[in-house]
């Protein structure tokens, strides 16, 4: 079997793997396992000692393990292990495993590659498909769901929030009224609704944020990710490293505001001397973001941000 990366292009992977600090006999958490690219550099630097455990909702990426020599050597050997669960499950998992304590966490919060390049789940606008968005098809609802059953104010919030687009009410309230004709079902039938909103020069730009929008509402993405880095700080031990990338302001915020105080709204606590309590230290003040040659051959890793901190002893 070849190594051969066809289903998706880890971003920053040099650099997001050196933030964790990796080294043989740690136990280490891939929280976004997709292709599995990230993880097997993981397992490679663990040089055969330690355990990593990779989570993944979707069955797509389960089938990735097998593809691999690396991942697959690695699991017969009792080194890597696969978890087919939502990330925000992660303190709940590493119970389960009898894990006390993690040596570092590695997220990489952008959608798949792979994603976007199957024409049946939705999840792009270049092809006709019916609008399901679902990272894991076995439950939820769908974007059609959404779609057709949220009220107009609620679908608003939700362009608005998650896709930034300052024409989110004109776009909802055109949804609301086409879907009374009949339920919008595909890319397409949402497609014809929209499109007379987004300016020819930046139609491209806006759709993505749109369906990113939906995407984002489908997979309960944001909350997710806050229940995800709650339980991180408490399973990550004393000098246990957080490796995390985005890739639109909304997640990238909440990310830095855990860690520089270690909770998703930025407040900071502070002890009687002023003195800001929070259970990270940040190792990267300023972010990393792909190099021009990154960005030329992978164009998905343009906007990514990587930012790594560090558990700290606690008070």
């Amino acid at each position: 079997m070849g190594e051969e990366q066809i289903y998706h292009i880890p971003v920053l992977l040099g650099e997001s793997v050196d933030g964790m600090n990796v080294r043989p006999g740690g136990v280490y958490v891939d929280v976004t396992f997709g292709g599995g690219g990230h993880s097997k550099e993981i397992v490679r630097r663990m040089n055969g000692r330690g355990r990593l455990f990779s989570f993944d909702q979707d069955a797509d990426a389960e089938r990735n393990v097998s593809a691999s020599e690396t991942l697959s050597e690695a699991q017969e050997k009792g080194v890597f292990t696969f978890v087919r669960s939502n990330f925000r499950y992660l303190k709940n998992w590493m119970r389960y495993y009898n894990v006390d304590h993690v040596d570092g966490l590695l997220a990489d919060l952008g959608v798949s590659s792979h994603h976007f390049d199957d024409e049946a789940r939705g999840f792009s606008f270049r092809f006709d498909a019916p609008l399901d968005m679902r990272m894991n098809t076995r439950a939820g609802i769908t974007a059609a769901e959404v779609l057709n059953t949220y009220d107009e104010t609620r679908l608003a919030d939700i362009f608005y929030l998650y896709g930034e687009l300052k024409t989110s009410r004109r776009i909802a309230a055109a949804v609301v009224k086409a879907r009374q004709a009949g339920e919008v079902r595909t890319t397409h039938d949402f497609l014809r609704i929209v499109e007379p909103f987004f300016k020819r020069e930046r139609e491209k730009k806006d759709m993505a944020r749109l369906f990113q929008a939906l995407r984002i509402e489908v997979n309960h993405e944001m909350d997710a990710l806050k229940e995800m880095l709650d339980a991180a700080t408490e399973v990550l031990g004393e000098g246990g490293r957080l490796s995390v990338i985005t890739y639109h302001s909304l997640e990238d915020r909440i990310v830095k505001n855990i860690m520089k105080t270690g909770n998703a709204e930025g407040k900071r606590n502070e002890d009687f001397f002023g003195r800001v309590l929070a259970p990270y230290k940040v190792v990267n003040n300023k972010v990393v973001v792909p190099t021009d040659d990154e960005q030329q051959r992978n164009p998905r890793s343009r906007s990514a941000k990587l930012r790594i901190a560090e558990k700290v002893a606690a008070e």
